[in-house]
């Protein structure tokens, strides 16, 4: 019979099937139905064709749901297949969440296609973090090698400021000593002029004791040892044989440079400084510029008498200057030093000063040296003038000399530190420095040194065998 076989097979697939639905884990299972243990067991059912049919409807009505629940939630999986995020967490981690795709029946779980990608680039996410992080690091460690270059840099920074603090005060106490020293020495230059005019006061009173007495004249300057010489000694100094000046000093024995006193008219005597070297020495300077340190804008009263200091700068005075040359033909003799420390000379056989009644009137000529003449030329009959006896030139030029209009050579000009100046930047109406016109062939050039001397003319130096 046909029928008992078919419905042996549909119970058997029946249990398959309810089998297969008891194992998904989504549907619920139904406490109602037995599951027969054995196909034997099956043996012993008297089932009907009623009963049969009735199974049969109910399970493919279960079917039909359960297809329903598999469709929404296929559909449900598909809107939301390889969806992921990613993020980091407090800890420093990488949280990444991915929706996976749900099952169908009994068949292997499918993948995502996006799941690859998902993973590829949390992975390219992941290098690229490590990547900033190594260089994070390194940053990290070139600024902290900046900080301890800056700390560095302060720590010098502040040592720098401690010793420009300690200059500071140290300059600053060598400014005030400096401040003191120039007091010190105005003071000093003072009480030289005044010790001057004392010993020429004590110094004329002693001549007039000594020709009162009939005694013989000796200069006021110790004399040197004498030396050992092969020569029958010279005959004693007659009565009233007084060193007149630096060339009779020589004559008798003096050959050392250096300020002594001679006798310039009887009765008159004042220190004078002698240069025993240059030419065979006898030189009597009267005027000598080396460093600025006196000024030589004076009066007339200051040019009369003279003024400085004979170890540095000084004028010897106009009277001494006239006494000096008046009774006998002297030469004079220039020398001149730049900035450059070059020496040029200049020498003139015939000089010579008139009294204060002639106002000191110059007379210079036979001019000779290692430089062309810009003085005798110029100024020979010229009158001594200074900023306050109505002299234009001496006022505009801050000094007293032999002015014409206005100089070529003015020796007795305001002294420039290295040389160089002009009217803008001295705010001046006339170029006023220490002037040498033929030197640099301009006014604007201040020469660093100068000295001005007188000798006998008939000097002849003696030297000794």
């Amino acid at each position: 019979m046909v029928w008992p076989g078919l419905v042996w097979i549909l119970l058997v697939s029946g249990l398959i099937w309810v089998l297969a639905f008891d194992e998904r884990p989504d549907l619920n299972h139904n406490e109602d139905v037995l599951h027969p243990s054995s196909i034997s067991d099956t043996e012993n059912w008297e089932v009907s064709n009623a009963d049969w049919n009735q199974d049969r409807d109910q399970n493919q009505d279960q079917n039909q749901d359960l297809d329903q629940t598999e469709n929404q939630t296929q559909h449900e999986n598909a809107s939301v297949c390889g969806d992921f995020s990613s993020e980091v967490t407090p800890n420093g981690r990488c949280l990444i969440r991915a929706t996976l795709p749900a099952g169908s029946g009994s068949s292997p779980r499918e993948r995502c296609p996006d799941l690859f990608r998902c993973q590829a680039e949390a992975s390219d996410w992941w290098r690229e973090a490590g990547d900033r992080k190594q260089r994070v690091e390194q940053v990290q460690e070139a600024v902290n090698e900046m900080k301890l270059e800056i700390q560095e840099h302060q720590r010098r920074v502040k040592n720098l400021e401690i010793q420009s603090e300690g200059h500071v005060t140290v300059n600053s106490s060598v400014i005030g000593r400096l401040r003191a020293l120039e007091l010190l020495h105005s003071e000093v230059s003072t009480l030289l002029h005044v010790h001057a005019a004392l010993m020429h006061e004590i110094q004329t009173q002693v001549q007039n004791l000594t020709k009162t007495l009939s005694t013989s004249c000796t200069p006021s300057h110790p004399r040197p040892k004498p030396r050992t010489i092969k020569t029958p000694p010279r005959p004693a100094a007659p009565l009233g044989s007084c060193p007149s000046d630096c060339a009779s000093l020589i004559q008798n024995g003096v050959h050392r440079s250096g300020i002594y006193s001679v006798a310039v008219a009887p009765g008159v005597s004042l220190p004078v400084y002698c240069d025993m070297e240059t030419d065979g020495g006898g030189w009597t300077v009267f005027q000598r510029r080396r460093d600025g340190s006196v000024s030589f804008n004076r009066g007339w009263d200051q040019y009369r008498v003279g003024f400085g200091d004979l170890r540095s700068e000084f004028w010897l005075g106009n009277t001494a200057l006239h006494l000096l040359v008046t009774h006998r033909h002297c030469s004079l003799r220039i020398h001149l030093l730049d900035w450059a420390h070059v020496h040029h000379h200049a020498l003139y056989r015939d000089f010579r000063v008139e009294d204060e009644q002639s106002r000191f009137r110059l007379h210079v000529s036979g001019f000779s040296g290692s430089i062309s003449d810009s003085f005798a030329w110029y100024h020979d009959g010229q009158d001594f003038g200074t900023p306050d006896s109505g002299n234009l030139c001496a006022e505009v030029c801050h000094s007293g000399w032999w002015f014409r209009q206005c100089y070529q050579t003015n020796l007795n000009g305001v002294y420039y530190q290295g040389g160089l100046y002009s009217l803008r930047a001295q705010n001046l109406l006339s170029p006023d420095g220490l002037v040498w016109f033929s030197w640099a062939d301009t006014d604007f050039y201040s020469l660093k040194s100068s000295s001005m001397m007188v000798r006998p003319l008939d000097f002849r130096p003696h030297r000794s065998p």
